[in-house]
Order: C-alpha cells, then structure tokens, then sequence
C-alpha cells in the first residue's frame, strides 16, 4: 500500500471528477493522502474533504507567495484547526523567492511564526522551498524545528542538503520529478538517503511524472515515483511501498 504524503484534491482541476480521481488512486494501491492547504479557500476545502472521505488526512498552514496576505487571525484559525483530529502536519510553509508577490522579509516572518505554533501545537511541518534553500535551512535552525521535524516536500536540493535536512530530524520526499531523465539532484538523493528518512508524493495537479508530465498529476501516479525509487535504490518495490507508508504513519501519528 501507497501514502501519498502531499496532494491538492482541493485545487480546482478536480472539481469535475473528484469520485473518478479517488478510484484510480485505490486500484493503484493508495492507501492514504495528506490533503494539503496553504491559504483560507484551499484549508477550507481540505477541511471539507477530511470530514467526507475517511482516508484522507490535512495539513494546513500558509504558503510562502502568499506571506503578505496572512493576518494574525489567520493564525489563530489554523491554531484551532490543529485540535481537528484529522489535521496531521502543519503547512506547506517555507520560503519562495521565484516570484516576488511577497517581500522576503515578511515571508521569512510568517515562516517563523508557523514553525513556533507546530512548536506549541506539537505537530511535523511541511516545507514548501523555492530558490531558497540556505535560508530555509538557517530558520529550521536557528527555531529549533527539529523539536518537531517534518518534511522537505517535493525535495530538488543536493544530496548534501538532504543529509543536512535529515540530521534535523526531517523525511526527504520525492515526487515526480525523480522520474525526470534530466533530474540529476532528485535521483542522486533518491540513492543516497536512507530508505527510512524518504517519503513519496504526487503535489498533485502538479509535477506528474514521466511518461505523465505535462498532464494534470493526480495521486495514482504516486506508484510510479515509488517505482522510479525502487530502481535507483535497487530495492524491491514493495519493500519501497511498505517503509515509505510506515514513514508516514509514524511521522503523522497515525494509526494503522
């Protein structure tokens, strides 16, 4: 069985076909999935979905572009969300200096404040990174993420940062990109980091993975990041399967 530690079923490209979409992803073996929300319509959704399907999980928190718009209201909400049984991680939070809707200093001020209530709350974070990867990795640091830990979502760093991540008490997930033939860093992490520290993802609508890539990602494809990983690592796929869903179980303390 597959967990799919980080999709978008509350992104609009599945408003059509949800049912349809849910059903692929169980005949490929999917067991569970983290739903991910990152501002008030998406965690409001997440919310939505979490209540209706009982295999699927939240994470909610604030994304990185959108740093400016966060209130302390905000905050407050998502510290009361927490409480939801549901509610596994908190995120996807972090930095993204690709698009300049969000000064970084303001960013960098939301991300700390994120990091503090998981603190308070007790809960992994998820880490969104773009172009950011120093800072990033200095702020975990110097907030003692490591009291909860997390995970580097969708990883594209260096096996180097991976390691460095990893000692901080952080899963390295992997997601389509993997399967990329041109992706040099994810398949060098995806032999160099110890099964036991991996997960696997879609970041579904986005990053399908090969021969998929382009098309709107949707969790099913996980099976062929695993798959992908499985090869590199020169592991049986299913001993892949079992220890990134173990992973995830123990990361989001969720019972089996």
């Amino acid at each position: 069985m597959l967990f799919d530690t980080h999709v978008h079923l509350n992104a609009e490209q599945f408003n059509e076909d949800l049912e349809e979409v849910l059903e692929r992803a169980k005949e490929a073996g999917v067991e569970k999935m983290v739903v991910v929300g990152f501002d008030r319509p998406t965690i409001e959704r997440a919310m939505e979905l979490i209540e209706k399907y009982d295999y699927l999980y939240a994470s909610v928190g604030w994304h990185p572009v959108d740093a400016i718009d966060m209130k302390e209201e905000d905050l407050e909400w998502i510290e009361q969300l927490t409480e939801h049984p549901k509610v596994v991680a908190l995120g996807e939070m972090g930095l993204d200096y690709h698009w300049d809707k969000s000064p970084k200093d303001i960013q960098k001020e939301v991300f700390r404040k994120q990091i503090r209530l998981a603190k308070k709350v007790k809960m992994p974070i998820i880490i969104h990174n773009r172009e950011a990867t120093q800072d990033i990795v200095d702020i975990l640091r110097e907030e003692g993420a490591e009291e909860v830990g997390g995970i580097m979502h969708c990883f594209s760093g260096s096996p180097e940062t991976a390691k460095e991540c990893v000692d901080m008490n952080f899963y390295i997930s992997l997601g389509g990109p993997v399967t990329f033939k041109n992706a040099k860093k994810p398949k060098e992490v995806a032999m160099e980091i110890p099964i036991e520290k991996m997960l696997i993802e879609t970041d579904c609508p986005y990053l399908a993975p090969h021969p998929n890539r382009g098309k709107r990602n949707e969790p099913s494809y996980v099976k062929l990041v695993a798959e992908e990983i499985s090869r590199l690592k020169e592991l049986p796929y299913e001993e892949v399967a079992k220890k990134t869903t173990e992973n995830a179980h123990k990361l989001f303390d969720i019972k089996r």
